[in-house]
């Protein structure tokens, strides 16, 4: 008997350990891909591949409900075994809960159109906070549960007598010293805590900042602006209905992506241009494009990644304006959009770009789009998502075919209505 008992522990352990094993890989391979997928440097160096690595993320992340029902199976039993470990039973709840909440968030962002922009915004939200507050926590959970790191002065011996087992022995080694105060494996479970801290802390603050709106020192919007890397003069007076906005204030933080360096524009080096098939090609040097009549709208701004900014007033000259003076050339289908990164493109179709809220933006919230942004001119295409509205905006040209824009050409759906 007390050998069967033993083997039936022995095997219910090995099951726990290999749990233990898949659950760590997908939770790198998830913590890996989630970073290189929010990262600048890698959404310009993996082009295409970033597609492919936000399937794998979404694949892996489903994947990760297996290792939680796969533990609810054994869940009786081992709540047996933890009975009186309060530090265990906590720890148990706290895995669970990370993976049954990035699962569910994690669904939510990927089926982002038909759950809508309020849940999606939500649930990424959920994402970041648990997986800044997660990663740390299951990395050191893991380190310091690594066999290299159980005290070489302590040895857990088991014996059996007439077929049951004794109690635990522990057995101390000759060169354990009774005076120490910190044993091997409390300080370096203490500076993996302590290293943790110091490398995921300032990044979380600045996410708390960013995304939850907790001001603890971090530059305001109005700052932003003021250091705005773009040196173009005059500025733009805003409009009555900018100044202050008409929709009370943006309600969101913007998260800034691009896929080349941000740049930065003078007098010298900026201008505007409309060609292609057009009655009248016309091309604007930052004076004279300041001059223009422009509008003021007020409308939400939704990034695909699931993030959205609510409430935003933009002042501009309507798309639609622009067509109508350049004079659209029968045989034109398509609206080409140009960035001043001198890499992005992306297109509208003639009809799509007849709609009245398509705006060339050169105010936002009554102030100059600063470059961060995408200014100091750029397109707003309020009912598409983020990936439409082209930065740093300075030419349209119209076309008589079809064109494939840079993240639609890497996978990205060319149907970005939201």
């Amino acid at each position: 008997m007390g050998e069967l008992l033993r083997r039936l522990r022995k095997g219910f352990g090995r099951k726990l350990a290999i749990l233990h094993a898949w659950n760590g890989w997908i939770v790198v391979v998830l913590a890996l891909s989630g970073i290189m997928l929010v990262m600048n440097y890698w959404r310009g160096v993996l082009g295409e591949g970033r597609v492919w690595l936000k399937e794998l993320h979404i694949i892996v992340g489903l994947l990760s409900l297996v290792p939680v029902i796969f533990y609810l199976l054994l869940a009786a039993k081992h709540w047996k075994q933890l009975r009186g470990k309060r530090w265990q039973k906590f720890n148990v709840f706290v895995v669970l809960g990370l993976l049954v909440g990035w699962f569910i968030s994690g669904v939510l962002l990927w089926q982002f159109r038909a759950v809508g922009p309020w849940w999606s915004n939500h649930a990424l939200t959920v994402h970041d906070l648990l997986t800044w507050i997660g990663l740390p926590y299951i990395i050191y959970h893991s380190i310091t549960r690594a066999k290299w790191l159980k005290e070489p002065n302590r040895r857990v011996v088991r014996t059996e007598r007439e077929g049951k087992a004794e109690a635990e022995a522990t057995v101390l080694h000759p060169a354990a010293s009774p005076q120490s105060y910190l044993s091997r494996r409390a300080f370096v479970k203490w500076a993996v805590g302590g290293g943790i801290a110091i490398a995921v802390g300032p990044s979380f603050l600045k996410w708390t900042v960013n995304t939850l709106g907790v001001s603890i020192g971090n530059p305001s919007y109005e700052e932003i602006v003021t250091r705005d890397g773009n040196e173009l003069i005059p500025l733009p007076q805003p409009m009555p209905a900018s100044s202050p906005p008409s929709g009370g204030g943006a309600k969101g933080e913007f998260r800034i992506y691009s896929v080349t360096p941000i740049p930065s524009f003078t007098n010298e080096n900026w201008s505007f241009t409309i060609d292609g098939l057009v009655d009248k090609p016309m091309k604007w040097n930052w004076e004279q494009f300041v001059k223009l009549t422009r509008k003021v709208q007020v409308s939400d701004f939704h990034c695909v990644t699931g993030w959205s900014v609510y409430k935003n007033t933009w002042e501009g000259i309507p798309l639609k304006q622009f067509l109508q003076e350049a004079g659209v050339n029968p045989t034109a289908t398509t609206v080409k959009f140009y960035s001043g990164d001198g890499v992005y493109t992306d297109s509208l179709t003639l009809e799509q770009a007849q709609m009245d809220d398509i705006m060339v933006a050169m105010l936002h919230d009554g102030n100059l789009i600063p470059n961060d942004l995408g200014g100091p001119v750029r397109l707003i295409v309020p009912k598409m998502y983020a990936y439409k509205s082209v930065k740093w905006l300075n030419r349209i040209e119209l076309i008589d075919k079809d064109h494939v824009g840079y993240w639609e050409e890497r996978g990205y759906d060319k149907d970005a209505w939201i």
